[in-house]
């Protein structure tokens, strides 16, 4: 992508109604336009990073064996009713009724009609395990809208929801989705901690949060440092083994680490001193297993091998979408901007001509873009006549990975300088070695399936 030609309105100031670092880069770096409260435009490169992730989500719960649907944004109130839950949730559903006086709702979650869907069409135990989910926007009413996508009135969120027949069953779905989501989040650069957690509205006595430690986290969290050691790699899981998902559940949730609610003082004690700590966390997902919760107020059996009808054990789980870009900021920036991770970022790399309409850097800049897209990467060429100084500044607000900087004085040399945002290292190479480079550095970064 041409810069001249993209659609980035980028801000020199900071705005005065972002609080937090990540609001006010998606601001500055035209990402996101507020409509109402809590309520965004997501402009291109906000979209574009938005897709990303969004991605990486599929390919994760794919992999796992998870099959994507859509349900709707708008549900029948009823559903809630005959779960109870309609009266239950608060003042942050959003209910509304049609032209013809029926109770309508926004959905701020699916389990109802997930349920209804599985008992209209599932009625042998032979049709489970089965795990649906979706990536849908979402409402809730929040009482104080604030902090950008962090905690806005609508978002962008994967749910998901399991079926089994037994618990034990269940209990196996439940580690798979932890195994799933280790996965997603380490894919985008992030280190998510799971967390005992409390089930909230939704229910469930096996719940766990992940959480990504920043100052600017909502909830505050209990954890023995050690935590921050584990990480999942690439490992390969077989997703059938409930010995393989049960070994990740037990190494990633045995060490003491949890939210403020269920923060119990006497077990953080018997921590080692020197490893205990107290932080913030952001919310980027949670897994519950809640039983028959759903099933037995919806009616959603199944006839099992021994003929008699049970109701399934049910679980959901979720990530935030949405959330997670604010999240990816909160955790990678500086002073100068955002720092993509390269499993997220819009572009691959950024391209600079320091002398636009200099014959021999305009030609040195479009080969690079040419070999750059040929190799299936997507640079974004700044190639305005803007002053230098200009240039930089837009890359590092918006935090492109790597930047390949030309101009003639190099070119004399038969160099471009290639620069890591991350560490703000320059090398000088060919140009021919400066893609090379950056083609090996995505070729590591390529995992999991197509969507």
């Amino acid at each position: 992508m041409r810069l001249s030609r993209y659609f980035l309105p980028v801000l020199k100031e900071n705005p005065s109604e972002a609080q937090i670092v990540s609001h006010r880069y998606m601001l500055r770096a035209g990402m996101i336009k507020q409509s109402a409260a809590g309520i965004y435009s997501w402009l291109p490169l906000g979209f574009k990073v938005l897709k990303k992730i969004e991605t990486i989500v599929h390919e994760e719960q794919m992999r796992a064996g998870h099959i994507p649907m859509l349900m709707p944004t708008l549900q029948s109130a009823d559903l809630w009713k005959e779960s109870g839950r309609y009266d239950d949730y608060g003042q942050e559903m959003l209910r509304i009724s049609d032209r013809h006086g029926r109770d309508m709702l926004y959905g701020p979650t699916n389990e109802e009609l997930i349920t209804d869907i599985f008992r209209s069409h599932v009625g042998s135990y032979k049709d489970l395990p089965l795990t649906l989910y979706h990536i849908q926007w979402k409402f809730r009413d929040e009482i104080r809208p604030r902090f950008g996508v962090m905690r806005g009135r609508e978002f962008y969120m994967k749910d998901g929801y399991n079926f089994d027949l037994t618990k034990e069953d269940a209990l196996h779905a439940y580690n798979r989705h932890l195994v799933s989501y280790l996965r997603s989040y380490e894919r985008m650069g992030l280190q998510a901690i799971p967390m005992r957690a409390d089930g909230g509205p939704i229910g469930g006595d096996y719940t766990h949060e992940f959480l990504v430690l920043a100052d600017t986290g909502e909830s505050e969290v209990f954890y023995d440092s050690a935590v921050t050691d584990l990480t999942f790699g690439d490992r390969a899981i077989d997703y059938d083994s409930v010995e393989q998902c049960q070994g990740v559940l037990e190494e990633f949730t045995s060490k003491y680490a949890r939210t403020d609610e269920t923060h119990d003082e006497a077990l953080f004690n018997e921590v080692p001193e020197e490893r205990r700590r107290v932080a913030r966390g952001i919310e980027v997902g949670q897994i519950f297993y809640f039983g028959t919760k759903y099933s037995e107020a919806l009616g959603a059996n199944v006839q099992g091998p021994d003929g008699k009808q049970s109701p399934v054990h049910m679980g959901s789980h979720g990530i935030g979408v949405s959330r997670l870009l604010g999240a990816i900021i909160e955790a990678s920036h500086d002073d100068k901007g955002i720092i993509w991770p390269e499993g997220v970022t819009p572009f691959h790399c950024g391209l600079v001509n320091l002398k636009q309409g200099d014959a021999e850097a305009d030609a040195a800049c479009e080969s690079l873009y040419e070999a750059l897209t040929a190799a299936g990467l997507e640079p974004l060429y700044d190639d305005r006549k803007e002053r230098a100084g200009g240039k930089f500044a837009t890359m590092d607000l918006i935090g492109l990975p790597w930047r390949i900087t030309v101009g003639p004085r190099g070119l004399k040399n038969g160099v471009v300088e290639l620069t890591s945002r991350r560490s703000g290292e320059s090398e000088e190479l060919s140009p021919e070695a400066a893609v090379q480079k950056i083609v090996e550095i995505y070729a590591n970064h390529q995992t999991g399936r197509g969507f």
